[in-house]
């Protein structure tokens, strides 16, 4: 080699010495495990993360299954080859010795543990530092030469953990910015997110008691005579009632609700009073007074934290608070944290509610004024065909119908002189409409529940959902003056009578959520991860006190990873991911996805485009199946209109969308009201699920006929009783419109086909057998 490439080799390498010196110099110090020491010997920005104290307390340790490698590209190197021509190319083999022996050290594992790398780290970080070292097109001279160093053994194997480290940092950014992420994620004061608010000295008043005990009336009388005030509410039908109620009042409201933005004044000018939805309220609009309703739901695992910020946030001389008296106490001491002192006001319940000691066991002992509380829509549709085939009209409510839809069946049920005197709806009517029950029938005590892992599971109504429930019959302002509750069948009248003389569990917690503030910074740090794993691993190293939890994120993270191939920016991204929809239906999920990839386009979603993506005009439903599609139809331009609000340049025809979506609850309005042919029309032949199970059985053979003839008997003697019918498969299927009678038809035909592939070949072993012993 020359004098002239020699010294240009040296020159390139010179940066390396001192680095390299200040590296190898950590290395003998593998046997020590006081990390004091590792932090003088690296520098600030070469410690990955130190286990301290922060504000008095531990950090919480991040949960490392949630950090996902970043792509490293091993083509290229600054550095060329000058390690292999300083020193000599390494052996491949020698090299894979090295690096299994600096694996196998315990005092490099125990040191890396020490700086974030737990075992699980630990083994990814090597797997692909290992892997880069070996493919790597050339490593870095000061790498090249430490390796070549130890295989000649001129050097220690410790002396290697430099450079790993340096490697799990580029592969696992967040260690190296640990401390930050730890601040960014510290929820232990969400009080002082509101610095506005917390300039004012607010009146707390708690109005607390049981359903119909006439506390929000109190709330809304002094929301009424205020200069200005904000109505914050669980539902959109809630915040519509107190709407119209202000304006009936003389008072000028305004509604604003995730889909919809109504001002009384003609130039769109702002009222001194709103009605909203929770999630919508302005924390930095000054009002006199504002009411939180439901203020028991700040612990609800999903919708929690929009309670919590309602209350710590907003701007209001009085804050109106509703609700359980299970949440006083920690309401108080919630308060206390921001120096406000709470007043309580106790109410009791204004009409009496008894629990009767028999169950309905038969359709046939309903009466006027009854409604059945169903967790299942199937149960639905079941009971109002059974309850029709009686010659009785009900009106129907259940969660995913549209609001409109729902006002129009609590409208006709409430109706003196409308003959529809029994309902059937599930714990939607818990909250948000008033309704002239007079008994409340529970058909089940057993719901799907999403617990805080974000998991469905079957368990029996708490104590709070059966008050809910149970205190809709008999409202005060209804003709009926009492209230009673029951149970469908004898056996779950016990369960239902001790449920209810229960206390309510206290309130405990309070909901939060990150911000999209949050995840911004957060994203600063990390800009290589996904919108989904920045949220995981906020989560998982936020910090609470005891008076909060993190709210489930599950929905967030489900339409985060469904729209990651979509480019957009993090904050487009973020509001796309809080947009409100029923993920169980898929041509809402679809439609969802549509829309973020033509907003990514950054083309406009016309009227006519959103009218051919869900094939508008939409016809009038025929069965089941057809209602269910056209109430996600709905979802769509709810999620338009929703999402209209937030990017207005891209959503230009809300005035269209809210038109069509106005005709197509009328057309949901009518298939309810025609549930229960709907139902007998999803197998248009046949007018009796047990029909359709006959039929199936006759198909699979004549043999069977005086079974089906006496299966038949049976079902009809049976029919009006207390017993439940279990019906086939084919029959569920047909009756909620998931088989149509042209798949029923083939799926008989095949049937029917594979009886006699199957009784051929019997019959040719048969012949053979027969054949044989001919033979002998």
């Amino acid at each position: 080699m020359s004098v002239t490439r020699c010294v240009h080799l040296f020159s390139r390498l010179q940066r390396h010495l001192n680095t390299r010196t200040s590296r190898i110099a950590g290395g003998s110090c593998r046997f020590t495990s006081d990390s004091s020491l590792l932090l003088h010997q690296y520098p600030s920005g070469s410690a990955v993360f130190c286990r301290g104290v922060s504000n008095g307390s531990s950090p919480k340790l991040p949960d490392t299954s949630l950090f996902v490698p970043v792509s490293l590209n091993t083509d290229t190197t600054d550095d060329g080859s000058v390690g292999a021509e300083l020193t000599q190319p390494l052996d491949k083999s020698e090299l894979l010795k090295v690096l299994n022996r600096f694996y196998k050290r315990k005092e490099m594992q125990k040191l890396a543990a020490d700086h974030g790398l737990d075992s699980r780290l630990f083994h990814q970080a090597f797997i692909n530092f290992r892997k880069y070292v070996l493919e790597v097109a050339s490593l870095p001279a000061d790498l090249h030469i430490i390796l070549n160093d130890i295989i000649c053994s001129a050097g220690h194997v410790d002396d290697i953990y430099p450079y790993f480290m340096r490697h799990a940092k580029q592969i696992f950014p967040m260690l190296d910015c640990m401390d930050d992420l730890r601040k960014i994620s510290d929820l232990r004061v969400p009080a002082n997110w509101y610095p506005e608010t917390r300039a004012i000295h607010r009146k707390v008043i708690f109005h607390a008691g049981p359903t119909n005990s006439g506390k929000t009336y109190h709330a809304i009388k002094r929301y009424l005579t205020a200069k200005s005030g904000v109505y914050c509410g669980p539902l959109k039908l809630l915040a519509h009632e107190i709407f119209e109620k202000s304006n009936s009042a003389d008072v000028p409201c305004d509604l604003v609700t995730g889909e919809e933005r109504t001002f009384v004044d003609p130039d769109g000018r702002a009222a001194g009073h709103v009605a909203c939805t929770i999630e919508m309220c302005s924390v930095t609009t000054p009002y006199e007074v504002a009411v939180i309703d439901e203020i028991q739901m700040i612990k609800d695992p999903s919708r929690g934290w929009a309670w919590t910020r309602a209350l710590l946030g907003l701007c209001a001389e009085e804050i109106h608070v509703c609700g359980e008296p299970a949440a006083v106490d920690f309401i108080k001491e919630l308060m206390y944290t921001t120096g406000e002192e709470v007043e309580v006001h106790t109410y009791e319940r204004l009409t009496p509610l008894s629990i009767l000691n028999y169950a309905l066991e038969s359709l046939d002992n309903l009466r006027p004024g009854d409604c059945i509380v169903c967790f299942n829509k199937n149960d639905i549709y079941s009971l109002s065909r059974q309850i029709e085939v009686k010659g009785l009209e009900c009106a129907v409510i259940y969660g995913s119908l549209p609001p409109g839809t729902k006002l129009l069946q609590a409208k006709k049920f409430n109706d003196p002189d409308d003959p529809c005197k029994i309902m059937v709806a599930t714990d939607a009517i818990g909250m948000g409409l008033n309704l002239s029950i007079k008994r409340i029938i529970f058909n089940s005590l057993i719901k799907p529940n999403i617990n805080e892992k974000g998991e469905k599971q079957m368990e029996t109504i708490s104590t709070s959902q059966a008050l809910q429930i149970a205190g809709r019959a008999g409202r005060f302002s209804s003709k009926f003056k009492e209230g009673e509750v029951t149970t469908m069948h004898r056996d779950d009248l016990p369960v239902l009578k001790e449920l209810l003389s229960y206390s309510v569990e206290p309130v405990e917690t309070a909901g939060l959520h990150p911000t999209a503030e949050h995840i911004e910074m957060f994203a600063y740090h990390l800009p290589d991860a996904t919108l989904s794993n920045l949220v995981d691993i906020f989560v998982s190293l936020s910090q609470v006190d005891g008076l909060y939890f993190v709210c489930n994120i599950d929905d967030f993270k489900f339409l985060a990873d469904m729209i990651q191939h979509i480019p957009l920016n993090l904050r487009s991204r973020y509001v796309f991911c809080t947009a409100p929809i029923n993920k169980k239906q898929p041509f809402v999920c679809t439609s969802f996805l549509k829309f973020a990839r033509q907003f990514s386009r950054d083309e406009p979603l016309t009227f006519n485009w959103v009218c051919r993506h869900i094939g508008w005009p939409v016809a009038a439903p025929k069965n089941i199946k057809d209602l269910v599609h056209l109430e996600a139809v709905h979802d769509v331009l709810d999620l338009y209109l929703w999402l209209s609000y937030r990017f207005m340049d891209m959503f230009p025809d809300t005035a269209s969308i809210r038109q069509i979506q106005h005709e197509l609850d009328d057309i949901i309005q009518q298939g309810v009201q025609n549930i229960t042919r709907l139902i007998r029309t999803s197998d248009p032949k046949l007018t009796d699920p047990l029909q359709i199970q006959s039929k199936t059985l006759g198909q699979a053979g004549s043999n069977h006929e005086g079974s089906i003839n006496t299966l038949l008997t049976r079902s009809k003697d049976q029919r009006g009783s207390r017993e439940r019918i279990n019906l086939s498969l084919t029959s569920r299927l047909v009756r909620d419109g998931l088989l149509t009678p042209d798949l029923l038809k083939q799926l008989q035909k095949e049937w029917s086909q594979k009886q006699k592939e199957s009784q051929n070949a019997l019959n040719a072993e048969q012949n053979q057998n027969d054949g044989r012993k001919k033979k002998q």
